[in-house]
């Protein structure tokens, strides 16, 4: 199989298993909504920067990055 195509499979079975896992795990664990996020919201504007959110995913995915380079 051309390796292209292996990547690109791989890829879409990693991003349907995090579209699951974040449709599930958002009942427990409100991505998006956690204190620190900024939220401005006025009469015809309403503005939403997750910076708490962002510095959170960021974490995760370093650790499990440096997991893989670790069993590598």
């Amino acid at each position: 199989m051309n390796p292209v195509a292996k990547l690109l499979i791989i890829g879409g079975v990693v991003l349907v298993i995090i579209g699951v896992l974040w449709q599930i795990g958002g009942k427990y664990l409100p991505l998006g909504r956690l204190p620190g996020d900024i939220a401005v919201e006025k009469e015809n504007v309403r503005f939403y920067f997750p910076v708490v959110t962002c510095i959170v995913i960021s974490v995760i995915l370093s650790l499990i990055s440096y997991l893989f380079r670790l069993f590598k």
